[in-house]
């Protein structure tokens, strides 16, 4: 086969209908992926703005071969039917990666969420797949804010503390945390030769976390009191 017959193959096949239809499918697929992968990567999710742009494209593209490449449309379901296998174990691989089997849950569950606009996008369905979009966005914006402003969502947030020595700022830091019935994660500790940093972690909602910081701050055993922020466990 010659440059000329592959260019002629070529041109036949953009002059089909189907083609042009994929493309502006798969154009969607990756905008829409892309917006919601966006916000993921904004707040420094594992799964962020390529990887949700890749999920949500490749979810159309499968939709799209499975329409175009299948001999009955009963192959045509069992193809599409076999990204949501996939997806959940990719998901399972966040839930897995993000700090123990509980987290990353919010992580997987836009993974789910992301694959399906992907099929409608694939599938033709337009209208469905920017309402579906538009519905994730709203529920990843808004409802974190509201978790936290009512106090509805445990956070794990962590804290930078100084002091004499760690025996010193750690027993002061116990202290604190036994009045919340609280106790530190992840903790590590460094000296600076003229003072000892102690970090570490502790879980509780938006209210506790404030109240944690004051009593630190007002103690007069630490030299220093920093909030690190939240390490979100999703």
């Amino acid at each position: 086969m010659n440059l000329h017959n592959i260019l002629d193959l070529l041109h036949g096949e953009m002059a089909s209908g189907f083609v042009t239809s994929s493309l502006a499918r798969l154009l969607l697929a990756a905008i829409l992926g892309g917006a919601i992968g966006l916000e993921r990567q904004l707040k420094h999710r594992p799964a962020g703005l390529r990887t949700n742009m890749f999920i949500c494209f490749g979810a159309a593209m499968f939709t799209i071969l499975s329409s175009g490449l299948a001999g009955t449309p009963s192959d045509s379901a069992r193809i599409a039917a076999q990204i949501i296998p996939g997806i959940g174990f990719i998901g399972a691989g966040c839930i897995l990666h993000n700090r123990g089997l509980t987290s990353g849950l919010t992580t997987a569950s836009t993974l789910f969420v992301v694959a399906s606009v992907g099929m409608a996008a694939g599938g033709g369905l337009y209208v469905t797949a920017f309402f579906a979009t538009a519905v994730a966005l709203l529920a990843l914006f808004l409802l974190g804010r509201v978790e936290n402003t009512f106090n509805l969502k445990t956070l794990l947030v962590g804290y930078e503390v100084t002091g004499a020595s760690v025996e010193q700022i750690t027993q002061e830091v116990n202290r604190i945390l036994e009045r919340q019935h609280r106790m530190m994660q992840n903790i590590m500790t460094a000296s600076t030769g003229q003072h000892m940093r102690l970090q570490f972690e502790v879980s509780g909602c938006n209210r506790d976390q404030k109240m944690l910081l004051g009593e630190l701050k007002a103690s007069a055993m630490l030299e220093s009191v920093t909030s690190l922020g939240p390490v979100e466990v999703e």
